[in-house]
């Protein structure tokens, strides 16, 4: 493993965490979203990571959740239809809010090793310039 290689490691989870927690924010933001029952309901963004053959880690992919959502009973709701039902987002706010903490956590850590290397890097350099 070369010198920069933990840098760069970490720059790639920083990244794939980052999209993790945009993912994220989207979904949590759309959560009450409510649509007519004859449009698609709001769909989560799920993230799917894939390692990297150097040790890093990059987005493979964003899959989109139920397109179907759960239907509501919802008479008063201006988009409801003659029966009173609108579609609502498939999501499971506990999960989201889970995966939330898993990813900020995670984002953190690779910050806290960028910060790490950073300083060792720094510490050699001292070392070369007193003698």
């Amino acid at each position: 493993m070369g010198a920069f290689d933990m840098l760069r490691i970490a720059n790639t989870s920083l990244g794939m965490h980052q999209t993790w927690l945009d993912s994220l924010a989207h979904n949590i933001s759309n959560a009450n979203t409510i649509t007519s029952t004859d449009e698609p309901a709001f769909q989560q963004q799920m993230v799917v990571a894939s390692s990297r053959e150097d040790g890093g880690v990059d987005v493979d992919r964003i899959e989109l959740g139920d397109a179907e959502g759960q239907l509501q009973y919802a008479p008063d709701h201006p988009l409801a239809d003659e029966d009173g039902m609108v579609r609502a987002p498939a999501m499971d706010m506990s999960v989201q809010m889970t995966s939330l903490i898993q990813a900020q956590r995670g984002f953190q850590a690779s910050v806290q090793v960028t910060k790490t290397a950073q300083d060792s890097y720094s510490s050699a350099l001292q070392i070369g310039r007193a003698q």
